[in-house]
Protein backbone atom coordinates (compact mmCIF):
# COMPACT_ATOMS: atom_id res chain seq x y z
CA UNK A 1 0.00 0.00 0.00
CA UNK A 2 1.47 3.36 -0.99
CA UNK A 3 1.55 6.30 1.38
CA UNK A 4 -1.07 8.16 -0.69
CA UNK A 5 -3.65 5.39 -0.31
CA UNK A 6 -5.92 5.54 2.72
CA UNK A 7 -5.82 2.46 4.95
CA UNK A 8 -8.40 -0.16 3.99
CA UNK A 9 -11.03 -0.97 6.54
CA UNK A 10 -11.92 -4.55 7.30
CA UNK A 11 -15.27 -5.85 5.96
CA UNK A 12 -16.89 -6.13 9.40
CA UNK A 13 -16.21 -2.50 10.29
CA UNK A 14 -16.55 -1.10 6.79
CA UNK A 15 -20.13 0.09 7.10
CA UNK A 16 -20.67 0.66 10.82
CA UNK A 17 -21.08 4.37 10.11
CA UNK A 18 -23.74 3.77 7.45
CA UNK A 19 -25.67 1.36 9.64
CA UNK A 20 -25.55 3.64 12.67
CA UNK A 21 -26.61 6.69 10.66
CA UNK A 22 -29.50 4.74 9.11
CA UNK A 23 -30.71 3.69 12.56
CA UNK A 24 -30.47 7.24 13.93
CA UNK A 25 -32.38 8.60 10.93
CA UNK A 26 -35.06 5.91 11.27
CA UNK A 27 -35.56 6.62 14.98
CA UNK A 28 -35.45 10.39 14.52
CA UNK A 29 -36.66 11.09 10.96
CA UNK A 30 -37.10 14.83 11.52
CA UNK A 31 -33.66 16.47 11.44
CA UNK A 32 -35.00 19.45 13.36
CA UNK A 33 -35.88 17.33 16.39
CA UNK A 34 -33.03 14.81 16.10
CA UNK A 35 -30.89 14.91 19.25
CA UNK A 36 -27.22 15.74 19.07
CA UNK A 37 -24.72 12.98 19.74
CA UNK A 38 -24.20 13.98 23.39
CA UNK A 39 -27.93 13.77 24.09
CA UNK A 40 -28.24 10.55 22.09
CA UNK A 41 -25.37 9.02 24.08
CA UNK A 42 -27.17 10.02 27.29
CA UNK A 43 -30.39 8.40 26.02
CA UNK A 44 -28.48 5.23 25.16
CA UNK A 45 -26.88 5.17 28.61
CA UNK A 46 -30.24 5.70 30.34
CA UNK A 47 -32.01 3.05 28.26
CA UNK A 48 -29.33 0.35 28.28
CA UNK A 49 -26.84 1.10 31.04
CA UNK A 50 -24.12 0.97 28.38
CA UNK A 51 -21.61 3.76 28.14
CA UNK A 52 -20.78 5.47 24.88
CA UNK A 53 -19.66 9.08 24.83
CA UNK A 54 -21.26 11.58 22.50
CA UNK A 55 -17.89 12.14 20.85
CA UNK A 56 -17.33 8.43 20.27
CA UNK A 57 -20.86 8.06 18.91
CA UNK A 58 -20.22 10.93 16.48
CA UNK A 59 -16.90 9.39 15.46
CA UNK A 60 -18.62 6.07 14.73
CA UNK A 61 -21.49 7.69 12.81
CA UNK A 62 -19.14 9.87 10.77
CA UNK A 63 -16.76 7.02 9.93
CA UNK A 64 -13.83 8.53 11.79
CA UNK A 65 -13.71 5.55 14.16
CA UNK A 66 -14.58 1.96 13.50
CA UNK A 67 -12.88 0.11 16.33
CA UNK A 68 -16.14 -0.81 18.00
CA UNK A 69 -16.23 -3.59 20.57
CA UNK A 70 -18.81 -6.37 20.71
CA UNK A 71 -20.09 -4.86 23.95
CA UNK A 72 -20.61 -1.50 22.24
CA UNK A 73 -22.39 -3.19 19.32
CA UNK A 74 -24.62 -4.93 21.87
CA UNK A 75 -25.46 -1.60 23.51
CA UNK A 76 -26.25 0.05 20.16
CA UNK A 77 -28.32 -2.94 19.05
CA UNK A 78 -30.30 -2.94 22.29
CA UNK A 79 -31.02 0.77 22.09
CA UNK A 80 -32.11 0.71 18.45
CA UNK A 81 -34.01 -2.58 18.78
CA UNK A 82 -32.03 -4.51 16.20
CA UNK A 83 -30.02 -7.72 16.53
CA UNK A 84 -26.28 -7.14 17.06
CA UNK A 85 -25.70 -9.01 13.78
CA UNK A 86 -27.26 -6.02 12.00
CA UNK A 87 -23.88 -4.33 12.11
CA UNK A 88 -21.85 -7.24 10.74
CA UNK A 89 -24.06 -9.58 8.68
CA UNK A 90 -25.26 -8.30 5.29
CA UNK A 91 -28.32 -10.61 5.23
CA UNK A 92 -29.47 -9.43 8.65
CA UNK A 93 -28.73 -5.83 7.68
CA UNK A 94 -30.90 -6.05 4.56
CA UNK A 95 -33.76 -7.74 6.43
CA UNK A 96 -33.74 -5.08 9.15
CA UNK A 97 -33.39 -2.25 6.62
CA UNK A 98 -36.45 -3.59 4.79
CA UNK A 99 -38.37 -3.52 8.08
CA UNK A 100 -37.12 0.02 8.76
CA UNK A 101 -38.31 1.18 5.33
CA UNK A 102 -41.74 -0.30 6.04
CA UNK A 103 -41.94 1.27 9.50
CA UNK A 104 -40.88 4.63 8.08
CA UNK A 105 -43.47 4.42 5.30
CA UNK A 106 -46.21 3.48 7.78
CA UNK A 107 -45.57 6.67 9.77
CA UNK A 108 -47.38 8.56 7.01
CA UNK A 109 -51.13 8.55 7.66
CA UNK A 110 -52.14 8.15 4.02
CA UNK A 111 -49.75 5.23 3.46
CA UNK A 112 -51.10 3.58 6.61
CA UNK A 113 -54.68 4.22 5.47
CA UNK A 114 -53.97 2.73 2.05
CA UNK A 115 -52.46 -0.40 3.62
CA UNK A 116 -55.39 -0.82 6.02
CA UNK A 117 -57.95 -0.37 3.27
CA UNK A 118 -56.21 -2.97 1.10
CA UNK A 119 -56.51 -5.64 3.78
CA UNK A 120 -58.94 -8.37 2.77
CA UNK A 121 -58.91 -7.60 -0.96
CA UNK A 122 -58.47 -10.44 -3.43
CA UNK A 123 -55.06 -11.25 -4.91
CA UNK A 124 -56.25 -9.81 -8.23
CA UNK A 125 -57.31 -6.55 -6.61
CA UNK A 126 -54.03 -6.29 -4.70
CA UNK A 127 -52.07 -6.90 -7.92
CA UNK A 128 -54.07 -4.15 -9.64
CA UNK A 129 -53.36 -1.73 -6.78
CA UNK A 130 -49.64 -2.57 -6.88
CA UNK A 131 -49.60 -1.91 -10.62
CA UNK A 132 -51.27 1.48 -10.07
CA UNK A 133 -48.83 2.40 -7.30
CA UNK A 134 -45.86 1.36 -9.46
CA UNK A 135 -47.20 3.52 -12.31
CA UNK A 136 -47.67 6.50 -9.95
CA UNK A 137 -44.06 6.06 -8.75
CA UNK A 138 -42.85 6.05 -12.37
CA UNK A 139 -44.83 9.20 -13.15
CA UNK A 140 -43.26 10.97 -10.16
CA UNK A 141 -39.76 9.75 -11.02
CA UNK A 142 -39.50 7.60 -7.90
CA UNK A 143 -37.65 4.28 -7.94
CA UNK A 144 -39.71 1.12 -8.01
CA UNK A 145 -39.79 -0.82 -4.76
CA UNK A 146 -38.48 -4.36 -5.02
CA UNK A 147 -39.82 -6.42 -2.15
CA UNK A 148 -39.99 -10.14 -1.58
CA UNK A 149 -43.30 -11.54 -0.45
CA UNK A 150 -43.60 -13.44 2.83
CA UNK A 151 -43.92 -16.72 0.99
CA UNK A 152 -40.85 -16.17 -1.20
CA UNK A 153 -37.45 -17.56 -0.18
CA UNK A 154 -35.31 -15.04 1.57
Amino acid sequence: MSEAEPPRRRPVTRRIDQHLTRLINALYPDERTRPGYAKLARQIREATGGTLSGTYLWELASGRKHNVTLEQLDVLAEFFGVPPEYFINDDVTERVNSQLRLATALREAKVRSLALRAEGLSEESLDALLTMVDQARRLQGLPLVEERGEDEPG
